[in-house]
Parts: C-alpha cells; sequence; structure tokens
C-alpha cells in the first residue's frame, strides 16, 4: 500500500511542479511521476527531510527539487529543438 501512496503523491508532486514552472512533463502522467520520485530525492538530497510527509515524501523539498527538475529539463529540450 506504500507503494501506490508514493506513485500517488509522486505524481501529483510532479503535476505541481509543471503547473508552477508552466511547463509540460514529457510522457504526461508517467513523466510527472518520474519528476516526482526524482525531484523528492534531489530535494531530500539538497534541502534535508523536513517538512508534513505523505507517501514516503517530505513534501517542501520534493516539490522544490521537482521544479528544479522541470525546469532544468525544460532547458534541455528546448536547446534541443534549437539545434
Amino acid at each position: 500500500m506504500g507503494f501506490i501512496w508514493s506513485l500517488i503523491v509522486g505524481g501529483i508532486l510532479g503535476w505541481l511542479a509543471s503547473l508552477i514552472v508552466g511547463k509540460d512533463v514529457p510522457g504526461g502522467i508517467i513523466g510527472n511521476i518520474i519528476a516526482g520520485f526524482i525531484g523528492a530525492w534531489i530535494g531530500s538530497s539538497l534541502l534535508g527531510s523536513w517538512g508534513p510527509e505523505i507517501g514516503d515524501f517530505y513534501i517542501v523539498p520534493a516539490l522544490i527539487g521537482a521544479i528544479v527538475l522541470i525546469f532544468i529539463v525544460s532547458l534541455i529540450m528546448r536547446a534541443m529543438r534549437s539545434t
């Protein structure tokens, strides 16, 4: 059951981050879940474990990490399209 919560929370975090950045994640729902998971890892690595925890994710660092990840991916995708 914990894995299912992680998928749901990861997808929501990835979706929220894409709304905040204003860029869509390639891959739709799967991309949002992956962005949420990787963003949670980046956020907890750089910012630590603090704030509310849902589904084994600390929400604030995970959201910040997902925002950074989506921003970087959007820059890379833009650079690839222009060349």
